[in-house]
Parts: C-alpha cells; sequence; structure tokens
C-alpha cells in the first residue's frame, strides 16, 4: 500500500508544476502582448500567491516529518526537527546548533540526551552529520533549513575556564599533551571571542601558552610552533589582550624568532600578530625595539606570495612610529620595497610603505640612487590608482627638495611627457597640490620652459 505522505508529497511537486507552467504562460502574455488586460495581472499574482503558500507549507512542514520519513539521526534530540547546523557537545553527542545554545544558555550544564556534566560548554561543528544531511536533502529533492543566526554564542562559564586552565596546564607535558592542547587553544581562539577574553582575566596565561616555545627548550615541533603562533595571533585580535601579548617578555622575542622558522603560515600569522599588536603606539615601540623589522624586511624580500601582504601591513603599522622609520631604513627597507616595485610586487602596498620612509633624508639618498624617479613617473603615467599616483608624487615631492640633484631629471621627463602637469589638472587634490609645487620648484630652477 503507498504511503500516504509520500502520495501528498508527490501531489505537492505536481501542483508547483502546474502552476509554474501557467504562470510562465501569463507572463510570456504580459511581456510579448502590448493590449494585455488587467485579468492576466490579476491571474499572474493569485498563481505567484499559491505559490508561496505551497512553498511555506513544505518549510514549515519539512522539520516534523510530514512529508517523508527523516533519518532519526538526522534530527535533533531536543526540538525533533531536522538539523540545519549539527554541532558536537563536550560529550560527544550531536544537537542542532539554536537549540543546544538555547539550553546552555538557560544555564545547564549538562548533557540534556545523557545528562552527564560536561567537562565545557565548546560547541564544534559536526561536518560529518551536516554533509549526510545536506545529501539526503537533496537526493529528496528538500532544501537544506537555513542556520538561525542570532543565538548569543559570546558568554563565558566557569566550566568555560575550566576548561581553559586545563589546556594550558598540557603545555607543560609531553609533546603529544602539547599538541593536542595547541591544536584546541587554536581552533577556539579562532572561533570563540569570548575564549579570547579569558586569557585577558589571567597573567599567567600567555607564559603558560607560550612554555612549549620559551628559549632553553629542546627544539619545537614545526606543527606545534604553528598552532600556538596562530592562537598568539587569534588572541591579539581582542583589543584586552594587545598590551597583556606585548608586555610579556617572551611573546614579541618567539614571534620574532618565528618569522625566521617554522613553517610559511608559521611564519605568515607571526607577521599578522606583529601587524595586530602594532595597533598600541605603546605596542609600536616595544616590537620596533626588539627588532622586529630587519626579519620582517628579511622575509618580505624572499617574497613568499602568502605571507607578503601580512608583511608588508606590518611594516606599515610600526613605521608610523618615527624611531621605527630609522629602524626600517637601518635594515635595508628601501633597497628591498624598491626592488619589488621595479618588479611590479605588491604595488599599492609598497608604496604606502615608501611614501612614508621618504621624509627620512638617508631613505630619499637611497632612493636617488636606486632608480626611483623614473620608476615612480613611470607609475604616475601608467596607473589608473589614484592612491598609487599620491603616493608618487609625494616621494618624488620629498625627492625633489631634498635632492636638488635629481631636480634635472625630474625637468628633463616633465619636457618630455608632461607626467607632473597632467596630474595636476587631473589627480585628486593631495596630488594636485604635491605635483603643483614640484612643477613650481622646476619653474624657479628654470629646468624646464614651460610645465604650465
Amino acid at each position: 500500500m503507498a504511503n500516504p505522505k509520500v502520495q501528498e508529497a508527490d501531489h505537492g511537486s505536481r501542483k508547483v508544476f502546474e502552476l509554474k507552467k501557467e504562470l510562465q504562460r501569463l507572463v510570456k502574455t504580459i511581456l510579448d502582448e502590448d493590449d494585455y488586460g488587467m485579468q492576466a495581472t490579476d491571474e499572474a499574482l493569485r498563481v505567484l500567491s499559491c505559490l508561496k503558500e505551497l512553498r511555506l507549507k513544505k518549510s514549515h512542514s519539512f522539520g516534523v516529518d510530514d512529508c517523508l520519513n527523516v533519518p532519526e539521526m538526522f534530527k535533533c534530540p531536543i526540538s525533533g526537527e531536522i538539523m540545519a547546523d549539527a554541532v558536537v557537545l563536550a560529550n560527544g553527542q550531536t544537537f542542532d546548533r539554536p537549540s543546544i545554545q538555547r539550553w546552555l544558555n538557560e544555564g545547564n550544564r549538562t548533557c540534556p540526551q545523557t545528562h552527564q556534566v560536561l567537562s565545557h560548554t565548546v560547541l564544534t561543528s559536526n561536518r560529518l552529520v551536516h554533509g549526510m544531511i545536506s545529501r539526503w536533502c537533496k537526493e529528496h529533492g528538500n532544501e537544506l533549513p537555513k542556520a538561525i543566526q542570532d543565538i548569543d554564542e559570546d558568554f563565558v562559564t566557569d566550566v568555560d575556564q575550566s576548561y581553559l586552565n586545563s589546556l594550558l596546564e598540557k603545555m607543560s607535558l609531553s609533546l603529544s599533551d602539547q599538541k593536542e592542547a595547541a591544536k584546541e587553544l587554536r581552533l577556539l581562539t579562532k572561533r570563540m571571542p569570548s575564549f579570547r577574553a579569558l586569557f585577558s582575566e589571567a597573567t599567567e596565561s600567555i607564559p603558560q601558552l607560550l612554555n612549549p616555545l620559551s628559549p632553553g627548550r629542546a627544539s619545537t615541533d614545526p606543527d606545534l610552533q604553528e598552532d600556538l603562533i596562530t592562537t598568539v595571533l587569534n588572541l591579539s585580535i581582542h583589543d584586552d589582550n594587545k598590551r597583556l601579548v606585548a608586555e610579556n617578555p617572551l611573546a614579541i622575542p618567539l614571534l620574532i624568532d618565528s618569522l625566521k622558522t617554522g613553517t610559511i603560515e608559521t611564519r605568515r600569522n607571526a607577521a599578522a600578530a606583529l601587524f595586530t599588536l602594532s595597533a598600541l603606539d605603546s605596542n609600536k615601540l616595544i616590537i620596533g625595539k626588539s627588532g622586529a623589522l630587519k626579519p620582517l624586511i628579511d622575509l618580505l624580500e624572499e617574497g613568499h606570495p602568502l605571507a607578503m601582504k601580512d608583511v608588508a601591513s606590518a611594516i606599515f603599522n610600526l613605521c608610523i612610529l618615527l624611531e621605527n622609520k630609522r629602524r626600517a631604513v637601518q635594515a635595508g627597507a628601501v633597497r628591498v620595497i624598491m626592488g619589488k616595485i621595479i618588479n611590479y610586487t605588491l604595488v599599492d602596498e609598497l608604496l604606502a610603505i615608501l611614501s612614508m620612509l621618504s621624509s627620512h633624508q638617508t631613505a630619499i639618498e637611497e632612493m636617488g640612487e636606486l632608480g626611483a624617479v623614473p620608476c615612480l613617473l613611470s607609475i604616475i603615467r601608467e596607473s589608473t590608482c589614484e592612491r598609487n599616483k599620491e603616493n608618487c608624487v609625494a616621494i618624488l615631492y620629498n625627492i625633489c627638495f631634498n635632492d636638488r640633484s635629481k631636480l634635472r631629471e625630474i625637468g628633463a621627463d616633465e619636457n618630455a611627457n608632461h607626467t607632473l602637469s597632467r596630474l595636476a589638472l587631473d589627480g585628486t587634490s593631495r596630488a594636485k597640490r604635491k605635483a603643483s609645487a614640484i612643477l613650481e620648484r622646476l619653474n624657479k630652477a628654470a629646468l624646464v620652459s614651460n610645465t604650465a
């Protein structure tokens, strides 16, 4: 005997098909005939309304097994509905995220299915079950229910603090314990702002976390190093942790060491952590004094595509501080940056750094020696990026007002290409001001006959 629920579902599918065909006919009539009647419009609206009702009915009934026999393992034990966002609780049981999150938010610290006391309240996505549900829905012609996004997860409990403490304690145990805990901390601090906040409440948390990387210990496992440095990056996102991390005597030296060693992901994330920490001016000073700029510049010169943007961002942020501009110039930043720009590598980011460094006299001299003038004029002519043109003309302005020997070179280009004259007419307000000032300087020096 046929299953009446399946028959009902089949009938609903046929009804939707018929309504769509009718809507297609009505729309064609409206589009093709100039004198279509109001009746066609009203009928099209009626069909759309019917389709909407059927869709709402299907969506409403889907999760409670009114149409098809949903496998029990796909249903949330709390709501009884198919899971849109399957997650695993600390004891290994799977629930739909909104349902179990509400249970936890109400103060419950036991599993609603087994009544076990939970070691922590962290929820981990169950990708296996989610994938099985997605495939099942596709095979049966249904859409996976949309996950609810308005459940508050940003809270911590005593259980969570205890769990964090237990993970940090493992950093003094065996390598396997350290690696297991580091992997978990990396995931928790990436996904949960609440766990990042927990670190700011305990001054010993950073030293405990970094214990396996401390100087004098045995050679660090590359995977462990990557997970711990990435955890530091995740922690540095939280404003209350920025000072805590930077002022710890271990943290910045270990980040600097990680710029040189480990996987490329480790080196990239160490640069990203320095960038994030340098949001505070006091941290810029600490990082600069610790010697971070030289290894950052070396990593930039190395040119690994995965790391370069994070490295450039860190150098830019650090060089906002006057003392760090000097350190960057002494560490060879101008030579490395000019080499990359000439080779059309990361031009936007590196021009911004070069513009900042161009207020330093030694940097100006190096730029002149490295052929900066023709390179910058060429970028102004060829680039479509107004910001890049601004930075180029700002650098040229500093060059010509600090190195008179380059005035003749700029003037020769102006006579041949009128690069600055065009920028003075068509550039941004800042670019116009800088270009006009250079042209005025050229006119006074009588190096060009007519640049207006």
